[in-house]
Formats: C-alpha cells, sequence, structure tokens
C-alpha cells in the first residue's frame, strides 16, 4: 500500500534523509525508529507531502505522491508529534473543523465525528473543551483528527509520547483495530516495548539511512548472541585468557568490565556449562552469576551505539 523509494533530502551539508526505501502493506503496522536525529520525522513527514525531497519517490496504492495539493494526499492520514487541536474549543468542534478541511460536510461529517469519537473512546467527552482535556485524551483526540476522512495510510509520528499507561493502551488497542480494518500504520517511536507489541516489522534508521530491516526475529539474528551470562569472578584481578575463552565454540562474545564477564551465547541451557567448566578448569570460581535475553532495546543499542543524541 505506501512504498518508498531512494528518499534524499539535506539542508545544507546535512543529509537529513540519505537513501531512505521501505514498503508497508495492507493490515500492516511497521515500526519506524531510530535515535534522535535519525532522519525519522522527516522521512514522515516527506511521506504525508510536507516536506519535499530532493530525490526518490513515494507511492500510494501504486501510485505515484507528486506534491502537497496531490489528491492522492487524501489517502494519508497524520498524527503529528506535536498536539494539533484547539484548546477552546471542544472535541466535537475540533473534530467538526477538521472534518470540514477534508471537504466533509452534513450527514457525513456528522457521522465521521461521531466513529472517530467512538474509536478513541471520548465519545462521553465529546463537548467537554480540549483545554480540560488530559495529556492522554489530548493524544487520542489527535489521532481522531488524522482518521475523519477514513485514510489507508495512517502516519503516527510519536504518538504516546507523554501519556499515562491507561491511555497508552488505549491508543495501542485503537492501533490493533486499525489494522484489523486492513489500514497501514506507519508508527515511530523510541519506546522499544511498544515497537515489539505492535509492530509487524521494523525498520532502523540511523544518520538518513536504513541500517537494519525486517520482522523482530530478523533483526535478533543480527545480533552476535540472543543472551548475555553475567558472571561475577571470586578472584576479579586473577589474570584471565579472553582470547581463549572466546575461542570456545559456545562463545559468540566476550567483554570484562569491572571484573565481571559478559559473555554471549545462543542456547542458555547448552552453553552455560561449557563456559563455567572452562573457568573451573583455568582456576576461577563464579561468585554471582545472572543471564539476560536479548530485546528490541539490545538490537537498537547494538545497530545504533550507545553514545547520547542530544539532537
Amino acid at each position: 500500500m505506501l512504498e518508498v523509494r531512494d528518499l534524499r533530502k539535506t539542508y545544507g551539508s546535512v543529509a537529513a534523509v540519505d537513501g531512505v526505501s521501505l514498503d508497508a502493506g495492507r493490515g500492516e503496522i511497521l515500526g519506524l525508529l531510530g535515535p534522535n536525529g535519525a532522519g525519522k520525522t522527516t522521512t514522515v513527514s516527506i511521506i504525508a507531502g510536507l516536506v519535499r525531497a530532493d530525490s526518490g519517490q513515494v507511492r500510494i496504492d501504486g501510485k505515484p505522491l507528486a506534491g502537497d495539493t496531490d489528491p492522492i494526499k487524501r489517502q494519508l492520514g497524520l498524527v503529528p508529534q506535536d498536539i494539533a487541536l484547539y484548546d477552546e474549543l471542544s472535541a466535537h468542534d475540533n473534530l467538526t473543523l477538521f472534518g470540514a478541511l477534508y471537504g466533509i460536510s452534513g450527514a457525513p461529517l456528522r457521522l465521521a465525528v461521531a466513529a472517530a469519537l467512538e474509536l478513541v473512546g471520548l465519545a462521553d467527552r465529546a463537548r467537554d473543551k480540549v483545554s480540560a482535556y488530559s495529556g492522554g485524551m489530548k493524544r487520542r483526540l489527535n489521532m481522531a483528527a488524522a482518521l475523519l476522512h477514513d485514510p489507508q495510510v495512517l502516519l503516527l509520528d510519536e504518538p504516546t509520547v507523554g501519556v499515562d499507561p491507561q491511555s497508552r493502551n488505549a491508543i495501542f488497542e485503537n492501533l490493533v483495530t486499525l489494522r484489523e480494518r486492513g489500514k497501514t500504520l506507519v508508527y515511530t517511536t523510541h519506546y522499544m516495548e511498544e515497537a515489539e507489541r505492535l509492530c509487524d516489522r521494523l525498520v532502523v534508521i540511523d544518520h538518513g539511512k536504513v541500517i537494519a530491516a525486517g520482522t523482530l526475529q530478523d533483526l535478533y539474528r543480527m545480533l552476535p548472541a540472543s543472551n548475555l551470562l553475567a558472571i561475577e569472578l571470586e578472584h576479579p584481578d586473577r589474570p584471565l585468557e579472553l582470547d581463549e575463552l572466546a575461542a570456545l565454540p559456545e562463545v559468540r562474545s566476550v567483554a570484562r568490565s569491572n571484573g565481571v564477564l559478559k559473555i554471549g551465547v545462543s542456547d542458555l541451557a547448552r552453553e552455560t556449562s561449557a563456559v563455567l567448566a572452562w573457568l573451573g578448569a583455568h582456576g576461577h570460581s563464579c561468585r554471582h552469576l545472572e543471564s539476560e535475553r536479548a530485546n528490541l532495546e539490545t538490537v537498537f543499542l547494538t545497530l545504533t551505539g550507545r553514545s547520547l543524541r542530544d539532537s
């Protein structure tokens, strides 16, 4: 339903988007992940027709998006990162205004407003001013505004920022409902647990480039090990041949920090015993052992690094 091919956008000498390509099908949630400044919001803005790419193409249902006024844009709905509502209007009046801007009027507009409010669980608060809404309610109304014209593709740029757990779960339920209706959703987030829970496939962007794409299991396979042993040694200052330990067939990676060994293995049940046996045979006893399984955050940090990104 959505095809993005080789998008490029530069600002002076900075390549904000550098050859991004991705696809999303009907009834699919595609997660778009990346550190701050990676190019996610610029990519979403280009797809939405708000920013003109230097080169590349966006296609909706096989038709190229030809600019901000292209009628194909009616197939798109955008939930922006910032709340885009009028605080002094009621939820109902906000949606009536946005629906009118889409060219909807009369009975179809009334039905669209009622359906959007019902979907996001705000029908009983429709006449309240938005200024009286909580942050989570505003986020849900922000999403309702993007659904009035019944778009096929919904772009969501960090739609759960700053919301309470109840509102976050309500938004998740809304997104699952939309997926079940056959909508195509592109979802950007910094919350790895959201992406794990919701997304059918994931695209990781860094420095304006796609550095990984696929299902969650596809991304896990990019790691050197799916499990990590953290072993605190009884005598941490005793010499240890890390290269020899790393050469064991059961070991995928080895690091040592502050007397704790971090050893990557694929199968905890089979390979932990081999690692401990090797340590014992070389005169090292274990004071404490913990294990953790790789998750999407592990993959993300492995791909993009652990340095802080402040812009």
